[in-house]
């Protein structure tokens, strides 16, 4: 008996859609999974279009239509203003390798999308945190290892789960980060964090190891590389246990970590190098913060605010 052959649907604009990719991947430098996020929204929109639809006869009024769907969603305006900017890099990529002579996503305006400020905790409520970690066993001294180094150093919870052995130097008080799109950089780490590290590599994570190698600073109870769950499990049970009732994620260290660098002087360019933002604008974000904090304090204090 012969076997049904499945005929797989092929599209005339998928070439360009690798093509793109390809491109994102080698000359934007971006990581795989941001070059993903825009491969498939602008996949999305192709998709929305006729099957037979050539890449050379896509016009405004198509992205338009397909606008106009997105808003009848519901979508939050982030999530649009986002596929309206991969449709729009894929195009400007079509332009550029002389495959479309005409932009059609040229005129098209992005949404305003309002920037909500990122959660911030106070010295004190990180200090909490790190304090709630104070008993000398295999698990405090992970966790209090955990927070000291994000606090310290503002890593991405990717960043920090990648840290390996060889990547600190206690000498210099440096640890070397690879960031997004495979970006090293060299992040400077205080002597409390240091310390911290130094007792749960000596005193705790061969508890977690059981014999067993790894090149990964953090470990989970088998001796594998700490998961991103796992991590945010550790961070919700102290959280809990410092009793503080906001939602805290590990990036909420890193925004605290900044925040507190500008409140107490630091130079935009260095935080921005520390944070690994590849524009400066992403780091201006925490002198927003610092301002709402400043005219917190102004209408607080001053007798004629």
């Amino acid at each position: 008996m012969l076997k049904k052959v499945t005929k797989i649907r092929t599209y005339p604009w998928q070439k360009y859609l690798d093509q793109f990719t390809n491109y994102l991947m080698a000359e934007r430098s971006l990581a795989k999974q941001s070059s993903e996020c825009y491969t498939n929204d602008t996949r999305q929109f192709l998709l929305s279009l006729s099957s037979s639809t050539a890449i050379k006869i896509i016009t405004e009024s198509d992205i338009l239509q397909y606008i106009a769907q997105l808003h009848s969603l519901k979508l939050a305006s982030a999530s649009i203003a986002r596929k309206i900017t991969s449709i729009k890099m894929f195009f400007r990529f079509l332009v550029a390798e002389e495959i479309i002579k005409h932009d059609p996503s040229e005129n098209i305006e992005m949404p305003k999308v309002k920037k909500s400020l990122p959660t911030v905790l106070s010295f004190e409520e990180i200090s909490k945190i790190i304090e709630s970690a104070k008993i000398s066993d295999p698990k405090n001294l992970r966790a209090r290892a955990i927070f000291e180094v994000l606090y310290a150093s503002g890593l991405r919870a990717s960043e920090l789960l990648s840290l390996q052995l060889d990547d600190v130097s206690f000498v210099d008080g440096f640890l070397r980060v690879l960031g997004k799109g495979d970006k090293e950089r060299i992040v400077p780490i205080g002597k409390p964090a240091l310390q911290a590290l130094k007792n749960y590599l000596n005193q705790s994570r061969n508890e977690f190891l059981k014999n067993k190698s790894s090149p990964c600073i953090f470990v989970n109870a088998h001796g594998r590389k700490l998961s991103r769950m796992g991590l945010h499990k550790i961070l919700k049970e102290y959280v809990k246990k410092a009793k503080l009732s906001k939602t805290i994620t590990p990036h909420v260290f890193r925004h605290s970590f900044a925040t507190h660098l500008l409140e107490g002087g630091a130079n935009l360019r260095a935080v921005q190098e520390m944070l690994g933002h590849a524009n400066i604008a992403t780091t201006q974000i925490y002198t927003h913060i610092d301002r709402e904090y400043l005219k917190e304090v102004y209408k607080t204090f001053h007798p004629r605010s």
